[in-house]
């Protein structure tokens, strides 16, 4: 099981499913919602994201040991990895049961297990069926525990999935402000969260939507927006295929990392170089989390990356701090993947400075929001590209294909910070 830390929140980034409906376009289905902020430090962001870069690793590991050993990967002591910092939540107003109940449920790319109960109770109706088995997961921040249930799920207004795995919660710990989580990750991640069928994987909600007809393919895509403003609509999740209002260009497709541990999550193979030419990250595995709220990277690379811009640690909120000056002169990272290179512009690496209240920082100072990973490159997992990462791309998670997608957008070379 992933150690459970300390998981005191003092950063919460809320996205709920606002009033326009669901949204169907060419056999796909798209469900808006928004971005609420309400933060009160940020040093234990960076150790928060840092724990959950630490329970991806060690959950890796223990499967790719299993299968070295010629074992199933059932009979490692792991479990799911999930909302391992709670600096980040996207909840969705998901309808559970027939007539319906809503939860506010978070969205979560990072796990896969479907669960109700740490706020609103489960409403048992008609649909409802309780199975034989407990379900239980820890996501090294916080954890539930309780009773398997299937059910008739409803998304938006009217997207229904009949007969869902759910996990209805007779105790959590460390997750509040939402009623559970709904699992977006790989399947795979299911696996040793039933008791005492420890070896089924349990369908995700895509999962379903694909085999039911509802959507052509196993794939979610998600689009973000970059904010300086604490509330905002500005996030749209999609099932079954992409939609092209929400990027620019082509999406490049990179198939999943074969280096463990990042190949058990949504990993991929990276470099990073910094302006023209200087070297922060070769070539290596890692994963893209929308978890996780920073772009963490190995210690070696994040050394290297200081050097450059000349950024030194701010010691009350543990982000990286510039200068004036130094913000004029900061040249942009370039991430490559699949054959194409992402350019995150030096506007895009800042801390929105209007939200620096809201981290315990000071209103005149520039923070970076790239921060250590923690170990140094070679341990198979080298990189998380977390959500201000994501701010700036479209990001597609296409479980039919094993791969993962990436686009430009037309926020990406946005100045607003």
């Amino acid at each position: 099981m992933l150690p459970t830390a300390s998981f005191t929140a003092l950063l919460v980034l809320a996205v709920s499913v606002v009033a326009k409906p669901i949204v169907v376009r060419d056999s796909f289905v798209t469900l808006p919602f928004a971005k609420k902020l309400n933060v009160t430090g940020a040093l234990d962001l960076v150790h928060k994201d840092q724990a959950r870069a630490q329970a991806v690793r060690t959950h890796g590991s223990a499967k790719a040991n299993a299968r070295a050993q010629g074992r199933s990967a059932n009979s490692a002591a792991v479990t799911s990895i999930g909302v391992t910092n709670v600096a980040q939540v996207y909840v969705a107003s998901v309808g559970v049961g027939s007539p319906a109940t809503s939860y506010s449920l978070l969205i979560d790319t990072g796990s896969s297990n479907t669960w109700l109960g740490a706020g609103k109770a489960y409403v048992e109706t008609s649909t409802s069926t309780k199975t034989s088995n407990s379900v239980a997961v820890e996501y090294g921040s916080g954890s539930f525990s309780g009773t398997e249930y299937t059910d008739t799920v409803t998304l938006g207004s009217g997207l229904t999935i009949t007969n869902q795995s759910i996990g209805v919660a007779n105790s959590s710990a460390g997750l509040t402000g939402f009623d559970g989580i709904l699992g977006l990750g790989p399947t795979y991640l299911t696996r040793k969260t039933l008791s005492p069928d420890t070896t089924s994987e349990i369908p995700t909600v895509t999962d379903n939507l694909s085999s039911q007809g509802t959507i052509p393919t196993d794939l979610v895509a998600v689009s973000y927006e970059p904010t300086t403003s604490s509330s905002v609509t500005n996030g749209e999740l999609t099932f079954g295929g992409t939609d092209s209002s929400k990027y620019t260009g082509s999406i490049t497709y990179t198939g999943i990392t074969g280096t463990s541990p990042a190949n058990e999550f949504w990993g991929i193979d990276q470099s990073i170089s910094y302006g023209t030419g200087t070297n922060i990250l070769s070539s290596t595995a890692g994963i893209v989390d929308s978890g996780t709220v920073l772009i963490l990277i190995a210690t070696d690379a994040f050394t290297r990356y200081k050097n450059a811009t000349g950024a030194v640690t701010d010691g009350t909120i543990g982000l990286l701090r510039i200068t004036s000056a130094q913000f004029s002169n900061l040249k942009s990272l370039f991430f490559t993947t699949g054959g194409t290179t992402f350019e995150l512009t030096a506007n895009a690496q800042l801390w929105p400075r209007s939200l620096n209240s809201y981290i315990g920082g000071s209103a005149s100072n520039i923070y970076l929001v790239i921060n250590d990973l923690g170990w140094n490159t070679g341990n198979g997992l080298d990189f998380m590209n977390g959500y201000t990462f994501l701010e700036r791309f479209y990001s597609v998670f296409d479980t039919t294909n094993k791969r993962v997608g990436l686009a430009t957008t037309s926020f990406t070379n946005a100045t607003s910070n």
